[in-house]
């Protein structure tokens, strides 16, 4: 059925990813299809915040990233996968990674929607709305 499937994780919402962790590898088990992992650190936006911060702040986040995003796998998900970190608007990076590694499913995690949610849009909506694969959202 799916050969490629992208799990997108925040890893700062440890009951979401942990519902995306159960519900993405039982998918990838029942496909025998390779896993991806991706998690997103957000932009600075204006030069002007990324200025407030001293030194190579972006480069130790993104590390701090990527230390904890392979810890998760190895701890909540259980199977093997390949890790990706990226920064950057979180919808636009999950769509272009699942493009980049020829992702056929994208599972990810969604919250019951806000008012807010309704006005701006999550990125899970906007993951559903843009992407080429077919979505899993994990409530």
């Amino acid at each position: 059925m799916y050969k490629k499937i992208l799990l997108a994780v925040d890893l700062n919402d440890t009951t979401d990813t942990t519902r995306v962790a159960v519900h993405g590898a039982a998918l990838a088990r029942m496909c025998q299809a390779e896993v991806h992992v991706i998690t997103v650190v957000p932009d600075m936006g204006f030069s002007l915040v990324g200025s407030a911060f001293k030194g190579d702040f972006a480069g130790t986040m993104m590390e701090e990233a990527r230390v904890a995003l392979h810890k998760w796998v190895d701890d909540v998900l259980g199977i093997e996968a390949h890790v990706h970190v990226d920064q950057g608007t979180v919808y636009d990076k999950i769509i272009r990674t699942a493009e980049a590694i020829g992702a056929d499913a994208i599972v990810v995690g969604a919250h019951r929607p806000e008012l807010r949610d309704y006005l701006v849009g999550p990125n899970a909506a906007r993951v559903v709305r843009h992407a080429n694969q077919s979505v899993l959202v994990v409530r």
